[in-house]
């Protein structure tokens, strides 16, 4: 008697695939899954943390070279808005010099600067006889310029360049964490940071903790000098 078989060889039906086999592939399937998963996560992070501030360095050297370009004509003339206003340097920040630009928005930070505020409360700048002059800059990619902004402490100094002045703050005081939406830390007179009479502060605002913008992190500075630019343009000795 012929031996018999669980399918009909004659008919070429193949058995069923086992219980097993198919949660076995089941579970490949999901492995390979997370696996892609991992690596596109892998690949955004990289993109974000990385290669926009790749793009964004380049945009901003090629907007300050300009704006340095337009500094070198000799002519006189009215306060430039357009191309970057001049550069913000913080050495306790080790970023080098930063290019201040009009506004706060997306489009503008993007591009590796730091840009003054125009709302929701308007910014003094650092020519006016008195008031605010307040900055914002991203902390994590797009340049990251504010990035070590945690790093600066009270009695630290920042110098803003200008075609023909250097201002140079001293940091009196500083806000870890605040809520976004406290716009008060912008006013002309920021009296969260102690002080109550009018003068020619300076602040520098970015998101935290690092890789959120959930908060605000403040750091207020007060105008202690203004030097001529010399003809080498020698920058003060809290630059050197």
């Amino acid at each position: 008697m012929a031996a018999t078989t669980d399918y009909d060889e004659r008919a070429g039906e193949a058995p069923p695939a086992p219980r097993r086999g198919r949660v076995a592939g089941a579970v490949s399937l999901f492995g390979e899954l997370l696996i892609t998963a991992g690596l596109v996560l892998g690949l955004f992070v990289a993109y974000s943390l990385w290669w926009t501030n790749v793009v964004a360095d380049r945009a901003a050297d090629k907007q300050g070279d300009k704006v340095r370009g337009q500094w070198a004509d000799p002519a006189p003339g009215p306060l430039d808005t357009k191309n970057g206003i001049g550069f913000l340097h913080v050495p306790s920040m080790k970023n080098g010099e930063v290019l201040v630009e009009k506004g706060t928005s997306s489009e503008i930070l993007n591009d590796g600067v730091a840009g003054y505020y125009t709302d929701p409360v308007k910014a003094a700048l650092p020519t006016d006889a008195q008031g605010n002059f307040t900055l914002a800059a991203h902390r994590d990619g797009h340049g990251a310029k504010f990035h070590n902004i945690d790093k600066i402490k009270k009695g630290d100094p920042i110098v803003f360049e200008s075609k023909d002045k250097w201002y140079v703050y001293k940091v009196y005081d500083i806000l870890p964490e605040t809520s976004k939406y406290n716009v008060k830390v912008l006013a002309p007179v920021p009296k969260e940071s102690g002080v109550k009479k009018p003068g020619r502060y300076i602040t520098l605002t970015t998101c935290t903790p690092v890789y959120t913008s959930t908060y605000r992190y403040v750091v207020w500075g007060a105008l202690e000098r203004i030097d001529k630019v010399d003809s080498a343009r020698t920058p003060p000795a809290e630059l050197r």
